[in-house]
């Protein structure tokens, strides 16, 4: 497929849309920077790196309003390498999210296509860095690694009732006489009241004979204090065959006018008998608004076991990163 020739047959097509009924719309984050990487076995390392604060995407995103309550809802985003100009989902058109949906503001939304998992979104919204920087939460805790984001992928939302909402995804493997190899399965259960937040996520993988699955559940508590938000999270992980870890993350986040301050410590407990995967890690990030769109960004990783993995955009235990987003 000609990506420049279809990218531009959809720009023209949305932005007609958008004019004419002010139902499409076109939206992007770039997000470019330098990654200086530290204690690796092949030495320190600088890159240039896309996405460090958040991934850089392009994305189309409408709705349109059927009456009595009900809408209908799409998104289409691309993810974009802005260090090579290219793609960094798998080399999909649209890998990030790509999805349909119809809303009930009674009955709730049931969206079906690519979309993100319960429990990677519990685990965004739990880690003070939103599974991004080099300190991102994701490297050690089984709640990226089990399941960011599946394709075909049926989601059911609740509305929210008294505080409370929950949310069911079903991935099928699309296995011709076994609708259990290759399928992911996903819940989430939440409660917000004012400022605390509290949600139970859960993911199942099933590998590609159904002889053997993971399941991951994590729990989450947030609270705004007002001068600073803390959040903590808790991973228990059990992998196909002996697998078997619990994560700990603690987080603190403290806005300040144009300054934002985030922190976090995870805590990686190996309890398999033939892996030695116990790790730490703590991060910190800053952020300084230069407009409603744009800001730089300083931010640092530090691991302690490079066994089991290495910090995001890093090849070694330490990381720093400089860099500029803007959105539109």
């Amino acid at each position: 497929m000609n990506y420049k020739v279809f990218f531009a047959a959809m720009l023209a097509g949305c932005a007609g849309a958008a004019s004419a009924q002010s139902q499409v719309s076109i939206y992007g984050i770039l997000d470019a920077g330098l990654a200086l990487s530290s204690g690796g076995p092949g030495g320190s390392v600088t890159n240039v790196a896309s996405g460090m604060s958040q991934s850089s995407r392009l994305g189309f995103k409408g709705s349109e309003n059927l009456g009595g309550g009900w809408t209908v809802r799409f998104v289409l985003e691309a993810a974009l390498a802005l260090d090579s100009g290219g793609t960094d989902k798998e080399n999909l058109l649209f890998g990030r999210e790509a999805w349909v949906s119809i809303d009930s503001r009674q009955w709730g939304s049931l969206a079906l296509g690519r979309q993100y998992t319960p429990i990677y979104k519990t685990l965004t919204a739990v880690d003070p860095f939103a599974n991004n920087y080099g300190g991102a939460a994701g490297r050690l805790m089984k709640a990226e690694t089990g399941g960011t984001r599946t394709p075909n992928t049926v989601t059911y939302a609740t509305p929210a009732i008294g505080g409370f909402d929950a949310k069911l995804s079903y991935a099928a493997g699309e296995v011709a006489g076994d609708s259990e190899k290759s399928r992911q399965l996903g819940a989430s259960v939440g409660y917000q009241a004012g400022r605390l937040a509290l949600r139970i996520a859960h993911h199942q993988v099933n590998n590609a004979t159904a002889t053997d699955r993971s399941d991951s559940t994590l729990y989450m508590v947030k609270y705004d204090f007002g001068p600073a938000t803390g959040s903590i999270g808790y991973g228990v992980n059990q992998g196909m065959k002996d697998a078997e870890d619990r994560d700990l993350l603690l987080g603190v986040t403290v806005p300040v006018g144009k300054h934002k301050l985030m922190a976090s410590y995870i805590r990686k407990d190996d309890r398999a008998a033939t892996t030695d995967f116990d790790a730490d890690q703590v991060a910190l990030a800053y952020n300084y608004s230069l407009s409603k769109r744009t800001i730089v960004y300083a931010a640092y990783a530090r691991m302690s076991n490079m066994n089991f993995a290495t910090t995001k955009f890093g090849t070694g235990p330490r990381e720093l990163d400089l860099g500029l987003r803007h959105s539109f």
